[in-house]
């Protein structure tokens, strides 16, 4: 997890763009009550990387500045740290509900800005936004008979859908609610969303583990990026019973991203997951192609948590 209060001092927001991102600001039909508008709770979404650099600027000056013009905690999950099945990073939002709302305000104003065009003066542009919620909390969203969530989308004329739990990670708790509309509409349904939210205990206790995903095993089989070959072999029962092997092809001219700076990567990778990563020397190649060797050896937990984690870094130099 990696907190980002503190890069950088200089601001890049000045009068004109907060009043223009005042102006597009929506405003709320209702105020939360006291009692929920004193709670402490939080909100997580995905960005893609191009929108998470959007959100920090430079040095840390744009997410310096939302946080103390809204008064929120904003917390952004690191490079290598996506949403499994994605390769997004997640941005958690922490503070009173007002502060909450007021900061996803700046950042979405600032993301429409850059990344949407608006098909003309009078049309306001529509955008996705993919929130994180635990499966205990989708209940409360969902409702009996699914009332709830259509009462949700009849008041803020969002569309709004909660993905079905995904077997293809065991391990994850997690589930997406996409909220689709103009920035009026989504900021609505947040809103009546976040309310929800607050009242489910577990979900507020859910805070303390915002980007754990480094350590979900899951098969990364429906992931396969550019660059990155399939298994090439998986033998279990090596010197432990508990231990398992699989041997990655990854081209030739990614292996950096996998090493690191000094070996700061695959360092990193290892002690995340426990378990070992070994690269083959170069010019030795899988049978048949020109993509190197990447050998993880371990407990399947391990060995799991380690491939996911190098195919998402492959995953991000071949997006560029």
């Amino acid at each position: 997890m990696e907190s980002l209060a503190a890069e950088g001092k200089e601001s890049l927001y000045n009068s004109s763009s907060s009043e223009s991102q005042q102006n597009r600001s929506p405003p709320r039909k209702s105020s939360p009550s006291p009692d929920d508008a004193e709670k402490t709770t939080h909100l997580r979404f995905l960005l893609s990387n191009a929108e998470a650099g959007s959100v920090i600027g430079k040095g840390g000056s744009t997410i310096n500045d939302i946080q103390s013009q809204s008064g929120a905690r904003i917390q952004l999950s690191r490079n290598f740290e996506y949403f499994p099945g994605t390769s997004d990073r997640i941005i958690m939002v922490s503070g009173m509900v007002d502060e909450v709302l007021k900061a996803v305000e700046f950042i979405f104003s600032k993301l429409l800005d850059e990344f949407y065009v608006a098909e003309g003066d009078e049309v306001d542009p529509e955008s996705k936004i993919r929130l994180v919620v635990p499966n205990s909390s989708c209940g409360g969203i969902i409702g009996k008979g699914g009332a709830i969530i259509r009462s949700l989308i009849e008041d803020s004329r969002a569309g709004i859908k909660i993905s079905p739990q995904d077997n293809y990670f065991p391990g994850l708790h997690d589930r997406l609610v996409t909220v689709t509309g103009t920035l009026r509409e989504q900021m609505r349904a947040i809103e009546l969303i976040l309310l929800k939210l607050v009242a489910d205990s577990y979900y507020n206790q859910s805070v303390n583990a915002p980007f754990s995903y480094a350590a979900v095993a899951y098969t990364a089989m429906n992931y396969r990026p550019n660059g990155a070959g399939v298994k090439y072999q998986n033998n279990r029962s090596l010197s432990k019973e508990d231990s398992s092997s699989v041997t990655l092809g990854v081209a030739d001219e990614h292996i950096g991203i996998v090493v690191g700076r000094g070996g700061r990567n695959i360092m990193e990778i290892s002690q995340l997951s426990g378990a070992r990563v070994k690269i083959s020397d170069r010019g030795d190649f899988l049978s048949g192609t020109s993509d190197r060797k990447v050998t993880i050896t371990g407990p399947e937990r391990a060995v799991r948590t380690a491939e996911s984690m190098i195919l998402q870094k492959v995953a991000s130099v071949s997006e560029r």
